[in-house]
């Protein structure tokens, strides 16, 4: 073995690494990047649920039990109802994930030591049910109501055993009814943002640049063209992924199956823009790989797909808001396990919409610049 010439191969590669921006980028930014999301983004302890009020009773001991569930911090009290049939609807909705219902005999009810407030939850993210679990443990309100007695406590509060936690959608709490409707998101981003992300460079190291150069087709008819076949593949993903997760894991689809198929085409089409967004910008295949794997680390972190987006800081959630993944997941698990269709659900929709024609207009005008 030659040390010289074995030396001179590695100051060649250093040097072709430090000419490649994007691989220097990788090499510095994929640990920082990681770094940062799990030290601050990732946090398992919810906090500012957001939840709403139905307070039946409005009495002094109630109002004393809502503002000591809010002092635990994991609630936010972001909606006011009247009736518990619209804290129901708001919960489908995916408007709120907990729902407090304090009916109007609560001071009887805590008097005699019954169940004096219910507390209903989304039970299609399972970390916000054992989220609301806890909050039911904690004894509440020390505070006596108006003539009453005290409890049997003496206390005058409202004792764990007092607060019921009603989950639905999920009730029996089974991570499979909420991982599989997610899967379709996460495979469909890898999947269909690797495949664009290759295709114009493909096509470049290949020499068929020039060929599609000297065709009558515009920038945008090109794109597009592209785009289509890709769509189909990804609809196959989707209707295999939806027969296994109701075939092995029996997962409901309690909404429009029509809804569940808009809601991954609306997905797919923005996947595949942002994909086509970074073929015009990769030099290799190699480089539009690299690039890939960039934007899925932070849309499966982030989403709300692994960790809960409600323990995320706020400027962390306006991030992952910009990530078409984050509203898939919203509207996905909200048709299939809520029952609530894609009118209900109509800012996770324009979202993406607003993002497809964001990503299709850019990756036409950077193409666009290549022609010339």
């Amino acid at each position: 073995m030659n040390l010289r010439r074995m030396f001179a191969i590695v100051q060649k590669e250093l040097r072709q690494m430090r000419r490649d921006r994007i691989t220097l980028a990788m090499i510095v930014g994929i640990p920082v990047m990681q770094l940062v999301l799990f030290g601050y983004a990732i946090n398992l302890n919810l906090r500012g649920l957001e939840t709403g009020i139905a307070d039946q009773a409005n009495t002094a001991g109630s109002r004393a039990v809502v503002m000591d569930m809010i002092a635990t911090g994991v609630i936010d009290p972001t909606f006011s109802a009247t009736s518990p049939q619209e804290l129901m609807e708001q919960l489908r909705r995916g408007e709120i994930s907990i729902g407090v219902v304090i009916p109007p005999d609560f001071e009887r009810r805590r008097f005699e030591g019954r169940e004096a407030v219910q507390v209903l939850v989304d039970g299609s993210d399972t970390v916000v049910q054992s989220a609301a679990v806890q909050l039911a443990q904690l004894p509440l309100s020390n505070t006596p109501t108006n003539n009453l007695a005290p409890t049997r406590g003496g206390t005058g509060q409202v004792a764990a055993g007092q607060i019921g936690v009603v989950s639905f959608y999920n009730p029996e709490r089974r991570s499979a009814v909420n991982i599989v409707p997610g899967l379709i998101g996460i495979i469909l981003t890898m999947t269909m943002v690797m495949f664009t992300g290759v295709a114009i460079v493909r096509e470049r190291e290949r020499g068929n640049m020039e060929l599609l150069i000297a065709t009558p087709l515009s920038s945008s008819e090109l794109m597009i063209g592209k785009v289509l076949p890709y769509a189909g593949i990804g609809l196959i993903q989707t209707t295999l992924v939806i027969l296994l997760g109701v075939w092995l894991f029996d997962v409901p689809i309690r909404g429009s199956l029509l809804d569940v198929y808009l809601a991954s085409v609306l997905l797919i089409i923005a996947n595949l823009t942002l994909g086509l967004l970074i073929s015009t910008k990769a030099q290799s295949q190699f480089q539009a790989m690299q690039m890939t794997f960039f934007v899925f680390l932070p849309s499966i972190l982030l989403s709300g797909f692994m960790f809960p987006f409600a323990g995320m800081p706020r400027i962390v959630q306006w991030l992952a808001e910009v990530l078409p993944l984050t509203h898939f997941l919203r509207l996905i698990r909200g048709v299939m396990l809520r029952g609530a269709n894609l009118v209900e659900l109509w800012p996770e929709v324009l979202a993406l919409l607003v993002f497809i024609t964001v990503m299709m207009t850019a990756a036409i005008m950077r193409f666009r610049k290549r022609l010339d």
